[in-house]
């Protein structure tokens, strides 16, 4: 949409498309494991079971989107509904 059809994509825009996603990922997990309490109740199985969806989800649909937002919702209803 941006560059011309007629033209060539630059090498640096799909270095980085190829790049940056597998990168947003890792800071993703990163971000959300930084403050994970695996001493405390729950010891980090909501944490773990809700990256183990998004690794099945990501081998299954190989969508991005489709990963994280499955993860998030497991994430969420494993904290809001199981682990009280």
């Amino acid at each position: 949409m941006i560059f011309n059809e007629k033209r060539t994509t630059p090498k640096y825009i799909t270095y980085l498309g190829r790049v940056l996603p597998g990168a947003i990922f890792s800071m993703l997990i990163v971000y959300c494991l930084k403050n994970v309490n695996v001493t405390g109740y729950s010891y980090g199985l909501p944490e773990l079971i809700a990256i183990i969806v998004t690794v099945l989800l990501h081998k299954w649909k190989k969508q991005m989107l489709v990963s994280i937002a499955g993860g998030t919702i497991c994430y969420m209803m494993l904290v809001q509904l199981v682990f009280i």
